[in-house]
């Protein structure tokens, strides 16, 4: 049923619904195609296969079956190769220095001055003794 040269149908992927040609037969399953849709090894339950038969030879070449799609009238198109374009060079960032801004923000504690040494906090017994001293003088 699906010998060299069997005009078909595809019926799934993306090139279904556009006719090909069966160029080898692959195993029992799949089958080498080519026509309108890519050229690719296709299964047998993705095709439906048409009455009419080409006259192309195992292995045909691209252009083989070019020719023998225009002897039943189907123009195919030549498809060629993108070229690769020029890869964008990845570019350093710079640090930038972020400063925050809005009213989240925690005001900064004063560094102390280098010049004077820290006042040293009070011990509890000098807080004791100056505020007894303190009563004393109020009475």
């Amino acid at each position: 049923m699906f010998e060299v040269g069997r005009l078909c149908v595809k019926l799934a992927g993306r090139d279904a619904g556009k006719k090909c040609v069966v160029v080898d037969v692959l195993d029992e399953n799949h089958v080498l195609v080519d026509g309108e849709a890519r050229r690719r090894k296709c299964n047998l339950k993705h095709l439906d296969p048409l009455g009419e038969s080409l006259d192309v030879k195992k292995g045909a070449s691209r252009a083989d079956v070019k020719k023998a799609f225009k002897v039943i009238g189907i123009e195919l198109m030549d498809s060629k190769p993108k070229k690769a374009g020029e890869r964008p060079k990845k570019q350093k960032l710079k640090k930038s220095v972020a400063v925050p801004v809005g009213k989240d923000e925690k005001p900064k504690k004063a560094a102390p001055a280098k010049d004077k040494p820290a006042p040293e906090p009070e011990s509890a017994e000098k807080a004791v003794e100056s505020a007894s001293k303190d009563s004393a003088k109020k009475e």
